[in-house]
């Protein structure tokens, strides 16, 4: 007999899933946001101090491949050391980060600053996701990775918000901009102070010491996202996710730019509008909360993922106009609630045990974001040489991506969580104690 941590009583899980899902609301609230600022510090003539376009796709890119660095070491981390360890230091780095930008706008205090936040969302992201699904049950899981993503809609929403108020103050605004979400990081990493370590991955760690021979003991090498079990939904969720990130980056990414330099509209006046997109992020979650738990979820996925295609052609087929644009990517926040980055949440989190849930959340956000962070360094260049073209382009790639995750889930049932306390019976696949 071996002691048991989810004997013993934790925190409600409703609690968990709000306060680790605040993981998401930084990290849509900052990727949406710091974009917003690299614009207000944008030179819009030859000689006037400021970014010049480069210098905005560069340090884009920056933003985007911390966040895959940190994912690829988060979630290892996370499922080696715990989650609660790794996500207070994260948001450690995430509050460093923003804040360097507020004393200096010299272009290396913003690439350390924006690698910072970068890394730090990162690498929180994987194992926030886990504590939550661990600290859930079968009936509510679903749900509450989906109110977590849900949170996500307000960051976004208080990255809009700060661009109608502060986004014709230039230099002034950005700083806001960053002084405001170093704040909310330190908040945040206080209410984490709240949230013990996940009872599923001390149980974990206690059965590999003791040499328990369980499902969650004994998956815990690298080796098995190759192997028979995990290998279809692993390359699968990499294909799927990363070709859909990449496309819903240009628009999420570089929606004010478009505008701006596209659209010929003014930072205020695009995100007065988009503003609608909360109300549409909002209805999509929700309206998701009710199905994800049931056989329905496959047949909203295939929804959204048109609904999101469709979309990406819109400002193309109406020559960029301001509401084809405005349009577009409301209509793209709304689908995406039904296909996107709430339900590759749920399918990775039901896909792999506890002790490679971390690490296969955060492979494959870094890899997604990887390759993210390379075409978001070209992207403003793209969008100024030829925007249709890019936006044919990135349609397709969203294409490609659902159909890859729709071939690989259709007719997945198997659910990790129901099967962790299955023995492992393969006398190869006995546990080797840890020493630590």
């Amino acid at each position: 007999m071996f002691a048991t941590h989810s004997a013993h009583r934790g925190p409600n899980s409703w609690w968990v899933g709000f306060v680790c899902g605040m993981a998401t609301f930084v990290d849509a609230g900052a990727t949406t946001a710091i974009p917003i600022a690299l614009v207000m510090l944008q030179s819009f003539a030859p000689g006037q101090p400021g970014l010049d376009a480069a210098a905005v796709g560069v340090l884009t890119g920056v933003l985007t491949a911390g966040v895959a660095i940190g994912s690829l070491l988060g979630g290892a981390l996370g499922d080696r050391w715990g989650r609660r360890t790794v996500f207070l230091a994260t948001l450690s780095l995430i509050t460093i980060g923003a804040a360097l930008p507020v004393l200096s706008s010299a272009l290396p205090v913003l690439v350390i600053g924006i690698a910072l936040v970068g890394i730090g969302v990162g690498a929180d992201l994987p194992v926030a996701l886990a504590t939550i699904s661990e600290a859930a049950q079968a009936r509510n899981r679903g749900k509450i990775l989906v109110f977590s993503n849900l949170l996500g809609g307000f960051g976004i929403l208080l990255a809009v918000l700060l661009a109608i108020n502060v986004g014709t103050m230039g230099p002034a605004g950005a700083t806001i901009i960053f002084a405001t979400f170093a704040a909310i990081a330190l908040a945040v990493l206080l209410l984490r102070l709240t949230i013990p370590e996940s009872a599923a991955w001390l149980t974990a760690r206690d059965e590999r010491r003791r040499g328990v021979a369980t499902v969650r003991a004994t998956r815990a090498q690298l080796r098995e996202f190759v192997g028979p079990v995990y290998r279809r939904p692993f390359l699968t969720l990499i294909g799927y996710y990363t070709l859909a990130a990449m496309s819903v980056s240009v628009a999420g990414s570089f929606g004010t730019f478009v505008a701006v330099n596209v659209s010929h509209s003014t930072i205020a006046e695009y995100n007065s509008w988009t503003i609608l997109a909360m109300p549409a992020a909002v209805v999509g979650a929700l309206w998701f909360m009710t199905v994800v738990d049931t056989r329905l979820r496959m047949m909203y996925y295939v929804v959204g993922a048109i609904g999101v295609v469709v979309m990406n052609l819109l400002p193309v087929v109406m020559n960029f106009s301001l509401p084809s644009v405005i349009i577009a990517t409301v209509a793209t926040v709304f689908f995406g609630a039904f296909c996107f980055e709430t339900i590759m949440k749920v399918w990775t989190q039901e896909s792999f045990p506890t002790m490679l849930r971390a690490t296969a959340q955060g492979t494959i956000y870094a890899i997604s974001r990887f390759a993210t962070a390379a075409l978001n360094v070209v992207t403003p260049a793209l969008l100024l040489l030829n925007p249709s073209l890019m936006y044919v382009g990135v349609s397709l790639l969203a294409a490609a991506g659902f159909l890859i995750g729709w071939l690989g889930f259709r007719r997945r049932t198997t659910n990790a969580f129901d099967e962790e306390d299955n023995l492992v019976d393969a006398p190869d696949e006995r546990p080797v104690p840890l020493s630590a």
